[in-house]
């Protein structure tokens, strides 16, 4: 089904779905519950598709993250799920626009070629989400680099990734004029490293996510990115992209329920007639269509913004808002047109259903970027 909000590529959408075709719902199924789709992965890896971003002079593709968007807006259209991959596009964007030459040198060209995964994004801790400035993992220098110690939570594939963009605080919170500041980024390889303790945290969607303790772990002194104590800035950049990114996910969720309710309201029959007719299953689904074509329309308008490094903060919250709300909007329009067999593994509405649920809540929840727009956007006094 196709929203009409985006002519211009055609051929990559075709590309990524004509390889989505060799993972149906089946391949799917099969990882439930945690399982990692680790041929998908590769197959994405060794067809260029998670090296996009890359610039092509490392080896990579040198796609904008509007072409990167639809990429993980196919798969999810397929019916597969890019939350197994997505990080390695959006955590590269602090790499590519504030690491050094040398850091670009090191690592990303290994990134291109698949000897290196870069999936790990740790920054949220127990007692600070979306409140990152709260963070309490600390970075000391030492004579060998730096110390790491702290926990973060909900760093997904940290068991399936090579390498972590880590936030941490190098001066305490006490000790600096505004919250924001004192964090710096790290850039690091996290295999086989004294004191880093990985533990699996199930969810009710297969999410891979974990939580990283770290106890006195050292890491080399070439691994910050940037300046000391500039990472919340940095930062912003890989949670933008994020943003905008799963909003084409959620995109991408909203026309898989749409393409499967509509084909299956057609084809269903009950008291002798097509329940595509009754306006009790069309007017949800003809709604729910209407949202993701809006939000689809401020999702291109923030990639396009982040393309061109204009501020977009606040439009890739909003795109992420509107894509989330439309897609949960469309699953249960789905889980509506198909009855009983909505819940039936073998139809993949469930999954998707459990899938799409996660983006109202992360990677920020929507109250908050409703609290955000009115502070920010709007010039309402500060509800938090």
């Amino acid at each position: 089904m196709n929203l009409n909000t985006d002519n211009d590529h055609a051929d990559l959408r075709e590309a990524v779905r004509s390889l989505c075709e060799e993972f149906p719902g089946s391949y799917w199924q099969s990882l439930e519950p945690d399982g990692y789709p680790t041929e998908f992965v590769d197959t994405l890896t060794r067809n260029g598709w998670l090296s996009v971003l890359i610039p092509q002079e490392f080896g990579g593709g040198g796609a904008t993250l509007t072409e990167a968007s639809i990429v993980l807006e196919e798969i999810s259209a397929s019916g597969g799920n890019p939350a197994a991959c997505h990080a390695q596009m959006y955590v590269m964007g602090t790499l590519l626009r504030h690491g050094s030459p040398e850091q670009k040198a090191q690592y990303l060209p290994k990134i291109a070629k698949g000897e290196l995964r870069l999936q790990a994004f740790g920054v949220t801790e127990p007692d600070a989400g979306s409140e990152t400035t709260k963070i309490r993992t600390r970075a000391e220098r030492v004579d060998a680099g730096w110390k790491i110690n702290g926990q973060k939570i909900w760093t997904s594939r940290a068991e399936h990734s090579d390498l972590m963009v880590l936030l941490a605080r190098t001066t305490p919170l006490s000790d600096v004029d505004k919250p924001s500041a004192g964090m710096s980024v790290f850039l690091f390889d996290m295999r086989n490293l004294p004191g880093l303790t990985i533990k699996p945290i199930k969810t009710m969607m297969n999410h891979n996510t974990t939580e990283v303790f770290f106890e006195d772990v050292i890491i080399p002194a070439d691994s910050l990115i940037g300046e000391e104590g500039k990472g919340f800035k940095y930062i912003l950049d890989g949670m933008n992209a994020e943003r905008i990114l799963i909003s084409a996910e959620c995109i991408g969720d909203g026309r898989f329920f749409l393409e499967r309710a509509v084909a299956y309201a057609n084809a269903r029959e009950v008291f002798g007639s097509s329940i595509g007719k009754n306006q009790g299953v069309q007017f949800p689904l003809a709604a729910a269509y209407m949202q993701l074509r809006a939000a689809d329309l401020v999702r291109f308008d923030a990639a396009a913004r982040y393309d061109r490094h204009e501020e977009c903060g606040a439009l890739a919250n909003q795109a992420k808002y509107l894509a989330a709300e439309a897609s949960w909007a469309t699953a249960n329009a789905a889980i509506d047109t198909f009855g009983g067999f909505g819940f039936a593994r073998e139809y993949d509405i469930e999954r998707k259903f459990r899938e799409t649920r996660l983006y109202k809540t992360a990677p920020i929840n929507n109250n908050l970027v409703l609290a955000h727009v009115a502070n920010h956007v709007l010039g309402l006094p500060k509800s938090y």
